[in-house]
């Protein structure tokens, strides 16, 4: 039985073929597996179709996507997963953000392009299933600068560009149920390195990753450095327990 941790209803809507209709809303109570959801509309038989559009959609991804360490890796492509994550939420503007990071590398490890890319996916909370997320402070957003006058000028800082940009990539269809294309995400490395920093101070006193599996689509890769990892962002479809 599978028991799924998130699951993008608007990623599965954008793999309907014309006409367009929208897959049944569900809600899930925290901890049941998938199997057990419930259909709010229409009626009981649309969990049944929920179901089979997903292994349809997973049959799908299962020959087109790639696996997350894959080089060279490019925006909007799709990506199969199987990593130790933290699902985290950050306080303040942003709460809805949900953030899914692997464990930080290990300081004995070798650093730079050698060393394992790092994967940090991001969605909406509002499709987590199962384990409430932890809630961290999250790196600092704005900053004040000194103009020369009696108050400073308040900026965004590069982590805070990061965040706003993952928390506004819209996943789903328009209003209108037509799908609307997936934006660029513009993302400092600076910013993806103070995000992945405060993450991993969020994480350090209490280890709560799980070992999960999905699909998700491709934001951005970080090519590795001499002097740190590389990074693949990118929005999931689907996170499960895996089985090992």
């Amino acid at each position: 039985m599978r028991e799924v941790v998130y699951l993008s209803e608007g990623k599965l809507n954008a793999f309907l073929p014309k006409p367009r209709r929208a897959l049944p809303a569900v809600t899930v109570q925290a901890g049941l597996p998938f199997a057990e959801i419930s259909v709010e509309r229409p009626p009981p038989d649309g969990a049944r179709e929920l179901r089979r559009h997903l292994r349809r959609v997973e049959k799908t991804l299962a020959r087109r996507a790639l696996w997350y360490t894959e080089p060279g890796l490019a925006a909007g492509r799709w990506v199969r997963f199987k990593a130790p994550l933290t699902w985290m939420t950050l306080r303040g503007e942003h709460r809805d953000l949900v953030l899914f990071v692997d464990p930080a590398p290990d300081p004995a490890h070798p650093r730079g392009a050698g060393a394992p890319r790092r994967l940090l996916l991001h969605g909406s909370a509002r499709h987590l299933l199962g384990r409430p997320p932890v809630q961290v402070d999250g790196p600092e957003q704005t900053g004040l600068a000194d103009g020369g006058g009696s108050a400073g000028t308040v900026f965004v800082t590069n982590a805070g560009r990061v965040v706003g940009a993952l928390a506004h990539v819209d996943d789903g269809p328009g209003a209108d149920g037509e799908e609307r294309p997936e934006p660029a995400v513009p993302l400092p490395r600076g910013g993806v390195r103070d995000l992945l920093a405060a993450l991993d101070a969020g994480s350090a006193e209490v280890s709560t990753a799980a070992m999960v599996t999905g699909y998700a689509r491709v934001s951005a890769l970080l090519p590795g450095t001499d002097a740190e990892a590389g990074c693949l962002v990118a929005s999931p479809l689907i996170v499960e327990y895996a089985d090992s």
